[in-house]
């Protein structure tokens, strides 16, 4: 293999690592969101959205090496995690924030 192909092959290697962070955090943002938010924002439930972004997440890290059983299923597992991160979580964000006045809230004093 020659230095084009060592590249290439590098390239390949962060492309798959890209793909399973992503899918990571897409799973870590969806797990901090309550489960009302979802049928709040019209989307569907998190439930749906925990077992397509989870099973994103693990095809994501089966096609990384040293397994890599499955590494066209990376692409499937980025398309499920950027439909998460770009079309529900915006949607579901707003119902999401905490309300001023929770118990993180400080009331001062000592």
């Amino acid at each position: 293999m020659g230095i084009v192909g060592s590249l290439q092959w590098i390239l390949y290697l962060l492309f798959l690592l890209a793909i399973f962070v992503l899918c990571v955090w897409a799973l870590v943002d969806l797990l901090r969101r309550p489960a009302s938010a979802f049928p709040a924002a019209g989307k569907r439930t998190k439930n749906f959205w925990l077992v397509i972004v989870g099973v994103a997440t693990f095809l994501a890290f089966l096609a990384m090496p040293p397994l890599q059983l499955m590494p066209f299923l990376g692409l499937l597992s980025a398309v499920a995690a950027i439909v998460y991160l770009v079309d529900v979580k915006p949607a579901v964000a707003p119902y999401s924030r905490r309300r001023p006045g929770g118990p993180t809230r400080s009331t001062g004093g000592w």
